[in-house]
C-alpha cells in the first residue's frame, strides 16, 4: 500500500509540473540568456533585408489569447467575481479603457465540436467555461471575442473530426459563433500531413452559413487561421492559406496570427520569423508565396517561468523594440499597404504549470495599447 500511494504520489507530481497547454511553433530557439542580452537596448530593432515606409500604420488587432485558470480546459464555470479579480486588467488599463480589443478563448476540441454541437445544443460540444457570461465580459467593454479550435493538444483529434465529416464541423463551428456572437480560429497544428481537403470543406462550410463580412459588423463571420513564427513550421497548411484563403483579392480568411515560436524570441529572432511570411518561400515545394502584411498578426509571449517585460514593462518589451517593423514592414510581393496587422499574446491566466499565471499585465500590454492606440472597439480590417 505504501510503494502504490508513493507511486500515485509521482504520478500525480510529473501532471502537476507538466500540465499545460500550447499554441506554438516547434523550432529550436536561442536561451533565454542569449534573448536577454539582445533586448538590453530599448532602440528600435533594425535589419538589413526589408524596406520600411517612412510613415507607421495604425496597428488594429491587439489582443490575448486565453487559457482560463486551468490550462486551456475551461472544464468549470467560473464565478466571475474571481474572473474579474483575474482579468480585470483586460478591461481596464488603469484609465478606464481596456488593454486589447480581442480575446480569443483556448481551446475548443474539433471532435467534441462535431460530435456534440447541433441547433438544438449549440454550446454542447464546447467547454462549460466558455459560457455567454465570460463572452460578455468583455464584449461589453468593446472587446471583440473568438473561440480558438485546436491548439497543439487536439492535432488528433482535428484529424479525426476532418476525416469523418468536415463539411458538418465548419457548419457545427458555425452554430457555435451565431450563438455566442463570437469569431472562430483556425489552430491545426498538424506540421507532417495536414488534411487540406478537409481543411477547406471545413472553411467553405463555414462561409456558407457566415460569408466573409469586410466591414466586422457580424462578430460572428470573422474566421482566422493560425500559422507558425515563420513558414519553417506547418509548411503545407502555410502554403495553402497563403495561396488561397489569405489573398487580398479572395474573401475567404479575414487573417492569420504568426503563432509564438517555441520560446520567446529576440527581438531581432521576432522579425525574422514575421518577415519570411513576408517574403515567402518560393523555393519550397509546394512553394509558399508572399503574404500581405495587413493579412497577419505577430505573437509574442507575455509569461514565462517569470513575469516578462511584455506583461509588465512596455518600453522593455519585443513589442517596443519591433514597433518599427510591425507598423512599416512594406509588402513584397503581395498586398499594396504597410504594416503588419497588429500584435497576439500568448496567454492571459494560467497557460502552462511552468509559467506563471498573468493575472495583471497593464505594465506591458495595457501600456503598449496607450502607445499605439489601439482603436476599441476593433475598427473595419485593411483589405488590401
Amino acid at each position: 500500500m505504501k510503494q502504490s500511494l508513493t507511486i500515485a504520489s509521482f504520478l500525480i507530481l510529473i501532471f502537476t509540473l507538466t500540465n499545460s497547454c500550447q499554441k506554438e511553433d516547434l523550432q529550436t530557439d536561442p536561451p533565454l540568456s542569449e534573448i536577454t542580452a539582445k533586448n538590453s537596448t530599448q532602440k528600435p530593432v533594425s535589419q538589413s533585408g526589408y524596406s520600411l515606409d517612412p510613415n507607421p500604420t495604425q496597428l488594429q488587432v491587439y489582443g490575448v489569447w486565453h487559457a482560463g485558470n486551468d490550462y486551456c480546459t475551461w472544464s468549470t464555470v467560473r464565478n466571475m467575481t474571481d474572473f474579474d479579480l483575474k482579468n480585470h486588467w483586460v478591461i481596464d488599463r488603469g484609465d478606464g479603457n481596456p488593454s486589447v480589443n480581442l480575446v480569443i478563448l483556448s481551446f475548443v476540441n474539433p471532435l467534441k465540436l462535431l460530435n456534440n454541437t447541433s441547433i438544438d445544443t449549440p454550446l454542447n460540444g464546447i467547454p462549460i467555461g466558455m459560457n455567454s457570461d465570460i463572452v460578455n465580459y468583455f464584449k461589453i467593454r468593446g472587446i471583440r471575442v473568438m473561440l480558438s479550435i485546436g491548439g497543439i493538444t487536439y492535432t488528433k483529434d482535428w484529424n479525426t473530426a476532418l476525416t469523418q465529416n468536415a463539411t458538418q464541423l465548419g457548419k457545427n463551428a458555425a452554430i457555435v459563433a451565431k450563438a455566442l456572437g463570437v469569431g472562430i480560429e483556425i489552430d491545426y497544428e498538424e506540421s507532417s500531413s495536414p488534411n487540406l481537403v478537409g481543411l477547406q470543406n471545413f472553411i467553405t462550410a463555414y462561409r456558407q452559413e457566415l460569408p466573409y463580412d469586410a466591414s466586422g459588423n457580424n462578430h460572428a463571420a470573422r474566421l482566422t487561421i493560425d500559422l507558425a513564427a515563420g513558414d519553417r513550421w506547418l509548411i503545407g497548411i502555410c502554403a495553402k492559406a497563403t495561396t488561397d484563403w489569405l489573398r487580398p483579392d479572395l474573401s475567404v480568411l479575414d487573417y492569420a496570427n504568426a503563432m509564438v515560436p517555441s520560446r520567446q524570441p529576440s527581438a531581432s529572432e521576432a522579425i525574422t520569423n514575421w518577415d519570411e511570411h513576408i517574403d515567402g518561400k518560393p523555393q519550397y515545394v509546394p512553394k509558399i508565396p508572399p503574404l500581405a502584411p495587413c493579412k497577419f498578426t505577430g505573437s509574442l509571449y507575455m509569461s514565462g517561468s517569470q513575469i516578462i517585460p511584455e506583461c509588465n514593462n512596455f518600453t522593455s518589451s519585443i513589442t517596443y523594440l519591433d514597433r518599427d517593423y510591425v507598423t512599416r514592414i512594406m509588402p513584397n510581393g503581395a498586398g499594396t499597404t504597410s504594416g503588419m496587422l497588429g500584435y497576439m499574446f500568448w496567454a492571459a491566466e494560467c497557460n502552462s504549470t511552468r509559467q506563471v499565471c498573468t493575472t495583471d499585465c497593464k505594465g506591458g500590454i495595457g501600456e503598449g495599447a496607450k502607445f499605439f492606440n489601439i482603436p476599441i472597439p476593433m475598427t473595419a480590417l485593411r483589405q488590401n
